[in-house]
């Protein structure tokens, strides 16, 4: 076996490229390109800047190219297609499924696709037409139409024969796909059962009936179903049960994948694909960003201001309001995460919205009443002052209760008017707890401890 297959090598393989590609041993590079999988490749390609990525790009087998745009990032591959020629394109997703040349395809200018369609044989653009009629967040979008149906009314025994007259078996390919004359889809038969079984049993009697996915179904709901039935791969049908081709669970992964990784830069406000992305676009995108955290930052400092007068009598005020609202902002946050996930996993939603307020709000009320108690007795000793322990404990109490409910309420207000959560949650919710925080302790310091 090839040590380049073996766990742990990748990283190595992808450091002594970096080595060889800087000390311009492009020959040597060349070679460690034709021993890694394309998934490496492009991983190593998402690592570099705009001029080293073009050289290694060059340097690609040609047999190899699709495979390398296939498991790129978005904004990656759209760099590179815009260097390469219609017919280019054509040659290099020639022997690709067809799911994966239309992820390639939506990613090249529409006169450009045009011409890609136009450079590809009828078979192919006929294929791939099926897949482009439906959005790409889809199940139609994410199915591959190469499949093998079969009739319900014939015996193992003529499956078999017939598997033996196909060229090319679609990989991954598990179960066979059962329809009728109409090519309506009835269910699947298993390709265990065809060696196992009577060859001289009919298909209809051992298969397994069941539905296929709707073309039309989100690809977050497919990936839901995947992960429910443990699916290998699963029948796309259209609105009137016919067979149009199936999803495998590679594309699913990938699914998931994309998913969290695009939740993650949502929640920092990253919306690039590509690490190197051009300066300005970059700026342009993360400013926007940054100037809400700004709007929101002078929404706390002119609460501060409002109550001057009274940090300036207590300098203590000053040295604890940070810690009233920052564990506001923690236990909104753990909130937060809980209801984004639910909503993500379709387990959150109005039918269980209030129970999910409720016990959330009851645990900040319970944190609340014991880490005040802590904070409290801390700053008793600390300043030498009662009444100001009191009025700590009593705001942060108040702050986490409220911190509480606005991480279960803002995300689901937010999705209730189509924003996603992970990206304006956190923001709303450091607004709230700053804002509720620093009102509390300065309004309760300024009435109890300032004459």
């Amino acid at each position: 076996m090839n040590d380049l297959t073996q766990p742990g090598v990748t990283q190595d393989t992808l450091t002594q490229l970096h080595e060889k590609l800087a000390s311009k041993s492009l020959d040597r590079v060349r070679d460690l390109l034709s021993e890694m999988h394309p998934s490496e490749v492009a991983d190593f390609l998402e690592s570099l800047p705009g001029k080293s990525r073009e050289t290694i790009w060059n340097l690609l087998e040609l047999d190899k190219e699709g495979d390398v745009l296939a498991h790129l990032q978005d904004a990656v591959r759209s760099e590179l297609l815009e260097q390469m020629h219609p017919h280019e394109v054509a040659a290099a997703t020639r022997d690709l499924e067809t799911d994966d040349v239309a992820d390639i395809i939506q990613d090249l200018p529409e006169n450009v696709q045009d011409s890609v369609l136009l450079s590809m044989d009828e078979q192919n653009r006929l294929r791939l037409a099926s897949v482009l009629s439906y959005p790409e967040d889809t199940a139609g979008g994410l199915m591959n139409t190469d499949v093998i149906p079969i009739r319900a009314d014939v015996t193992l025994d003529v499956v078999v024969r017939y598997l033996r007259r196909v060229e090319n078996i679609p990989e991954k390919t598990d179960n066979l796909m059962v329809v009728d004359r109409e090519n309506l889809y009835l269910g699947t038969l298993s390709m265990i059962d065809i060696l196992i079984r009577d060859p001289e049993e009919f298909v209809g009697d051992i298969m397994k009936g069941e539905t296929g996915i709707s073309a039309d179904l989100s690809d977050k709901e497919v990936a839901k179903i995947f992960e429910q039935r443990d699916w290998i791969s699963a029948a796309v049908i259209d609105e009137q049960g016919v067979l149009l081709g199936r999803i495998t669970v590679d594309d699913v992964v990938d699914v998931i994948q994309e998913d969290a990784e695009q939740t993650v830069r949502s929640m920092a406000g990253l919306g690039d694909d590509d690490m190197f992305a051009p300066i300005f676009t970059s700026t342009k995108r993360r400013a926007v960003w940054l100037g809400i955290n700004l709007a929101t930052a002078f929404l706390g400092a002119w609460v501060i201001g409002r109550f001057e007068d009274t940090i300036q009598q207590l300098v203590a005020l000053a040295v604890l309001m940070p810690i009233v609202a920052g564990m506001g902002g923690v236990a909104g946050s753990q909130t937060l995460t809980i209801a984004i996930r639910g909503i993500a996993l379709g387990q959150l939603g109005k039918s269980n919205a209030r129970a999910l307020m409720l016990k959330e709000t009851a645990v900040g009320l319970l944190n609340g009443l014991m880490w005040a108690c802590v904070v409290s007795v801390i700053v008793i000793f600390w300043f030498g002052n009662v009444s100001l322990g009191f009025i700590i404990a009593l705001a942060m109490i108040v702050n986490l209760l409220v911190a509480a409910l606005a991480g279960a309420v803002i995300p689901l207000g937010l999705k209730r008017y189509g924003i996603d959560p992970a990206i304006a949650g956190s923001v709303l919710l450091t607004t709230v707890t700053d804002v509720v925080g620093f009102m509390t302790f300065l309004g309760l310091a300024s009435i109890f401890l300032v004459s």
